[in-house]
This record gives structure tokens, C-alpha cells and sequence, in this order.
């Protein structure tokens, strides 16, 4: 990834982690809890500063910074980690019913890339933007809330439950 790319400097950052082939994983509460415990891991011990997020079916936003401007090796890090406890989830739940098909998906992608040498399940790149301007900021944060509104899952952003515009999240996110 070109280092223009790369958040690897104090700013707030607009990502996108997106699970391989847009595979909708995260329509099971059981995965979408196992994202919000590594979130939080991420806010009390890694410094993720996360201001915005949404986790809908095969994707998820963060608007967020990291204390020591490297976001970039705090997203690498969680990528890794949620990626192993997700794939044991879906493989070890014997409800899963979906288990088979996702596990072909998994393999197939880890075969393009030297780094997955079973299964991948985040898609290589996070497509982060730097929030340069205030304008720039709310147009992200905007964008975060409103994508499940998009969708059609929700009438208005509050309603979704995995999304910071809902003031019952599960996930704390600061002030801008």
C-alpha cells in the first residue's frame, strides 16, 4: 500500500475493514459482540481513539486515531486478532450453517496473498482518509451514521444498534 495511504501519522483517519468477497458475517450477534470486545480491548489498552463507528453485515467504519499516531499497526493488529477469534467462532458454532460455504470463501482469498497461509478474512487494504478539515469530518461521521439508513435496515441512524449515532451503543466514543 502506498504510504500515502497509510495511517501512520497523528490525525483522525476515516477506515473501512471489509470482510473478503463482502461475505455478511456480522449478521449474526455473536460475531458482531466478538468486534466490540476487540474494539474495546483496542480503546482501554492499544489508545484507539474511535469519535464514529458502524458495524453493518460485511463491513464496518471507524472514524479514529490512535495516541501515538499509529493507527495504521492498530489496525493491523486488530485485523489479525478479530480475524483468528471470528474464524473460530464461525468454525467451531455447530449452528453455523453457513460454515461451509464461508470456510471455501476464506481459503479461496488466503491463496492470493503470502501473508494467509489458511484462511483471510479482512480484505488487504483499510482505505483510510485523513479528516483534514472540519468539513471533511462531519461528511465522514455523516456518512458512518447514515449507512445503515442507506441500506434500508434502519428508518433513522439512532435505531442501529452497532453504530455510535445510537446512545445505546456498546461501544463509548469520544467527542469531536
Amino acid at each position: 500500500m502506498s504510504e500515502l495511504r497509510k495511517a501512520n501519522y497523528d490525525a483522525l483517519f476515516f477506515v473501512t475493514l471489509t470482510v473478503v468477497s463482502w461475505v455478511d458475517v456480522f449478521t449474526r450477534k455473536q460475531y458482531c459482540e466478538e468486534l466490540v470486545k476487540n474494539i474495546q480491548y483496542c480503546q482501554k489498552h492499544k489508545g484507539l481513539e474511535l469519535y464514529a463507528y458502524v458495524i453493518m453485515t460485511n463491513h464496518m467504519h471507524w472514524l479514529a486515531g490512535q495516541r501515538e499516531g499509529r493507527l495504521n499497526y492498530l489496525l493491523r493488529d486488530f485485523k489479525s486478532y478479530s480475524a483468528k477469534q471470528l474464524l473460530n467462532s464461525i468454525y467451531d458454532d455447530p449452528l453455523e450453517s453457513r460454515k461451509d460455504w464461508m470456510k471455501i470463501v476464506f481459503q479461496y482469498n488466503a491463496k492470493f496473498q503470502r501473508q494467509n497461509a489458511e484462511n483471510m478474512f479482512w480484505q488487504k487494504t483499510n482505505h483510510p482518509v485523513d479528516c483534514f478539515s472540519q468539513k471533511v469530518l462531519e461528511q465522514k461521521m455523516n456518512y458512518i451514521h447514515q449507512n445503515p439508513v442507506r441500506t434500508g435496515f434502519v428508518e433513522n441512524a439512532e435505531d442501529w444498534w452497532y453504530s455510535s449515532a445510537n446512545p445505546r451503543s456498546p461501544i463509548v466514543v469520544l467527542d469531536i
